[in-house]
């Protein structure tokens, strides 16, 4: 493993490397993706709304209907990546942390003639093997909560991106003005000892010279997705049994329990960010 690696870098790959994470992901996920979705009814399937937020997201780029060079920080299984580079025609580097991802990425592009528009990058977005302004989309979803250094990617982000390129993200994070030490439980689940906020987001965008072109807040659909998750795991218990340790299983379960409560409590946030350079 690359020494220049974080501690936290270190424990997010191991985790995401592991085959119970891989496996829990693609079975329950929907094989595509491994973020949170939008959901408009009870009856949407768990890879129905993660796919509205990949949509979600692009209709809000000016970069629609234009040939588009994008970086997907985070990207999975690069399924983000597959859905943009169909349905928009854009080029589209994932880069991630995870060869047994990137592994099964590639594969799916293959599979679904995308490769050609698809390149995956193992790798940190902590430090992004490219040089400046060399995209014109900076995207990632729910990735971003896992570095050390916020900071740090998203001057990451303002360096790659070229002079009117946009940075479209969602994150996970920690309500502005959340009590301190609520959230205890989910920091130690993923190995870190704090969440960003909006606030955090777009102020420090600002800092850098990033035009705020909005901020839509989806927080109660964080809520609705972990909770959902969770009654697919229970209701799929059997089956998930088969690929997934019981150890994982439990731990899983009592880490989505965690986070539903802090989204019913109103200690959590989550929406989609949207930054010009």
């Amino acid at each position: 493993m690359n020494d220049e690696f974080t501690d936290a870098v270190r424990v997010t790959k191991s985790y995401y490397d592991s085959d119970d994470a891989h496996n829990f992901y693609y079975t329950i996920w929907g094989g595509e993706d491994l973020h949170l979705g939008i959901y408009e009814s009870g009856q949407d399937t768990i890879f129905e709304a993660s796919r509205r937020t990949i949509r979600q997201m692009a209709e809000k780029s000016s970069f629609v209907g234009k040939k588009s060079r994008v970086i997907d920080l985070g990207g999975g299984f690069s399924g983000s990546a597959r859905y943009l580079a169909a349905n928009y025609g854009w080029e589209v580097v994932v880069l991630n942390l995870s060869e047994a991802e990137n592994r099964r990425g590639r594969k799916m592009n293959k599979e679904q003639g995308l490769d050609h528009l698809i390149e995956v990058i193992d790798g940190s977005f902590n430090s992004i093997p490219y040089p400046d302004e060399f995209f014109d989309i900076v995207w990632s979803q729910d990735a971003i909560l896992h570095s050390d250094d916020r900071e740090k990617v998203l001057r990451e982000s303002y360096r790659v991106l070229r002079p009117g390129g946009e940075m479209i993200f969602t994150d996970p994070m920690q309500a502005d003005g959340c009590p301190e030490g609520v959230l205890q439980p989910i920091y130690e689940r993923i190995h870190l000892l704090s969440l960003g906020s909006p606030g955090f987001y777009r102020n420090y965008a600002k800092q850098l010279g990033f035009e705020d072109m909005g901020f839509e807040p989806l927080d109660d659909h964080l809520t609705t997705h972990y909770a959902r998750v969770l009654d697919e795991m229970e209701r799929r218990e059997d089956e998930l049994e088969t690929v997934v340790s019981r150890e994982y299983i439990e731990n899983m379960k009592k880490g989505l329990r965690h986070w539903v409560d802090g989204g019913k409590k109103g200690y959590l946030a989550w929406g989609i960010f949207h930054f010009r350079k």
